[in-house]
């Protein structure tokens, strides 16, 4: 499979196999993995990658904005292949992050905008929740946030 161009003018970086493989294994689920769960997903198509190789791999992708980073404030960054406006939902007790099934909240964006002297120049939505399997065991706790 070719290497596609996901640096476009920046030359800094170039797409290697190992790179690729990693962004094709965080485009292809929509579970916003760890770099944990990618190491393990990763290394079931090549198995002697190393751990530090996927943390610097990813960091490569997120700093040129092929994939994103969500969650600063959990305990385990997770990654998005998908880099379009979009919103996410996080349970707080396992952690898990899904996309949020809303359109649009630019509307809110253009409210700051007019109600501050910000220029903004994008915005992060992240609903906070319990997911349907942590809700039917019962664990209501609010353990990870």
């Amino acid at each position: 499979m070719p290497s596609e161009d996901i640096f476009g003018s920046d030359r800094k970086y170039r797409m290697t196999h190992q790179r690729q493989l990693i962004l094709e294994e965080i485009r292809r689920v929509n579970t916003h993995p760890t770099a944990d769960e990618l190491y393990e997903m990763v290394r079931k198509r090549l198995p002697r990658i190393s751990m530090g190789t996927v943390y610097r791999n990813l960091e490569v992708l997120s700093t040129s904005g092929v994939i994103q980073k969500i969650g600063r404030e959990s305990s385990q960054m997770r990654f998005d292949g998908n880099t379009k406006n979009h919103y996410h939902i996080r349970c707080t007790h396992c952690g898990k992050v899904e996309d949020a099934p809303i359109e649009s909240a630019e509307n809110l964006g253009h409210g700051i905008r007019d109600a501050s002297d910000y220029t903004i120049i994008g915005h992060r939505l992240e609903f906070i929740g319990i997911c349907p399997v942590c809700r039917k065991k019962g664990d209501l706790s609010h353990k990870k946030a």
